[in-house]
């Protein structure tokens, strides 16, 4: 496969041209929208733009924004990522996946541990929002405050699920469509492009904290950013960008789960998933623990060497066995 740039073009120029390919690819996201709201749900652009901005009063603003938010990250993340591969002249599979999945049970065990490390997160999550900046920032902080919970109630408003088809909708949107496109943008070309351009570590703690920051939530940074290690360790390891979109997807849909059954009161102990207090030492001990432990052992099976290939030949003085031993 040939493309328009050269595969040597410098990493940081790689991460520009990703940049380039965002930006059209969120202008042909918006075109799709906006062609989705006129053909499908009979709303003019004007329309819908009143709706994004005051969800409350359009009957149709939750399919409208559901359908903004996923066709934009889509088009913008995955379809940017996508296209500097192709204009890399790699095929996708060799770009984003320079090692074939070690096993099926690598998936399962970094969706395990994204749903172990969760009562940790909330003594994280607790601690960001209850941080305060230093006296000569106390206006920064305050006009942070008021965009978070600006944001906070559209998050509100997309995510009341009231019927089962929300949710199947609210785990497309909210769940697939960020695992695929964010774990191809973030992890697949900015952190690839960071380890090359500087070392293994560096390149994961930068792409970790660029992915935090991009979400403009400066009192949930630094529970993001250490998902965003997570993440990109659990891709650096395995090679694989599959494995980072599983424990991606886990994230978001396990949450979207909990919150649709705490919402029609499967929970009845109290459960609150908005909530930013920790949860009881009981439980934030053991999961650190585990962790920790899971995050050992996959790194320790992950970055093993693939065992030898054996082939066999038949010949007259019987079955011959042929060691294909790894290149160093």
């Amino acid at each position: 496969m040939k493309g328009f740039l050269p595969r040597t073009l410098h990493p940081g120029l790689q991460i520009l041209m990703l940049l380039v390919f965002l930006v059209a690819g969120a202008c042909v996201g918006l075109a799709v929208f906006y062609a989705l709201a006129q053909g499908v749900f009979h709303t003019s652009g004007v329309e819908a733009g009143n709706a994004m901005l005051n969800p409350k009063a359009y009957p149709q603003a939750w399919p409208l924004l559901m359908t903004y938010q996923g066709v934009l990250l889509f088009c913008a993340c995955a379809g940017g990522a996508l296209a500097l591969a192709s204009a890399l002249g790699y095929r996708w599979a060799e770009y984003f996946n320079p090692r074939r999945l070690g096993a099926g049970w690598w998936l399962l065990a970094a969706a395990a541990l994204i749903i172990v490390i969760l009562p940790f997160m909330s003594t994280l999550i607790a601690w960001n929002a209850g941080a305060h900046f230093p006296g000569a920032l106390h206006g920064f902080e305050e006009w942070a405050r008021a965009s978070e919970d600006r944001a906070q109630g559209l998050t509100t408003f997309l995510t009341r699920l009231t019927s089962a088809g929300r949710l199947v909708v609210a785990l497309v949107v909210v769940a697939l469509v960020p695992a695929i496109g964010e774990e191809l943008m973030f992890r697949g070309v900015i952190q690839k492009n960071l380890v090359r351009w500087f070392s293994p570590h560096v390149g994961v703690w930068l792409a970790a904290a660029i992915f935090s920051a991009i979400h403009l939530q400066f009192f949930g940074f630094v529970p993001r950013f250490v998902l965003g290690l997570v993440l990109g360790y659990l891709y650096l390891w395995s090679g694989n960008i599959l494995v980072s979109m599983a424990a991606h997807f886990t994230q978001n849909a396990f949450q979207l789960v909990i919150l649709y059954l705490t919402q029609h009161g499967q929970f009845g102990w109290g459960f609150d998933p908005d909530a930013t207090e920790p949860l009881p030492w009981t439980l934030v001990l053991p999961s650190a623990l585990l962790s920790a432990g899971l995050l050992y052992f996959l790194h320790q099976r992950m970055t093993a060497p693939a065992a030898p290939s054996a082939m066999l030949t038949l010949s007259s003085q019987g079955v011959a066995v042929h060691r294909n031993e790894p290149s160093a």
